[in-house]
């Protein structure tokens, strides 16, 4: 089934409320869990979202099957000096297909070419294999450890999105 990369709008609502509560136990095995509120706020926080889009600050993306399952997410967040956070999720059926890769590989693209990003940074637990795999397979460089705000520590890592990003890394998935 083909999959596509989508800017998150509004009507994406159900499909990625269904995406978060089918994936939730999945993601809190690897990530702090987003807690209850998160769900019974949902519509007020996904709006919250898009307003913030549309100042420019964050920028989310949804990867959405043809039937319009969402099964992944890939999120741009604190853009500001030509940089921002990356942080992205593959629902758990979905794992495996090279989602999370061609997912980053083609924010990374938009970052440079539709947002004028010049750098990007992201986190992964030292557990999550799967994840500082992408990062690597993208191009991103571990740069240290850092303390979330949980106390779980992760590993930092950066990628420097320089002239030439989208023709150098353009390959297939591995």
């Amino acid at each position: 089934m083909s999959v596509v990369l989508e800017r998150l709008r509004p009507d994406h609502a159900p499909a990625l409320l269904a995406f978060e509560r089918e994936n939730r136990a999945y993601f809190a095995a690897t990530v702090p869990d987003r807690g209850d509120a998160y769900f019974a706020d949902f519509a007020a926080r996904h709006q919250a979202l898009l307003d913030e889009q549309e100042e420019g600050t964050i920028r989310f993306h949804v990867l959405v099957e043809e039937d319009g399952r969402i099964v992944g997410r890939v999120n741009l967040i604190d853009l500001a000096d030509g940089a921002a956070e990356l942080g992205y999720r593959i629902a758990e059926s979905a794992t495996g297909r090279g989602l999370a890769t061609r997912g980053v590989r083609e924010v990374c693209r938009l970052a440079v070419e539709e947002y004028g990003l010049r750098r990007l940074y992201a986190k992964a637990s030292p557990e999550h294999a799967a994840s500082r795999a992408v990062l690597a397979r993208v191009g991103f460089g571990a740069v240290g450890r850092e303390t979330l705000k949980t106390g779980e520590s992760a590993i930092a890592y950066e990628l420097d999105l320089g002239g030439s990003f989208g023709r150098e890394r353009s390959g297939t998935d591995s």
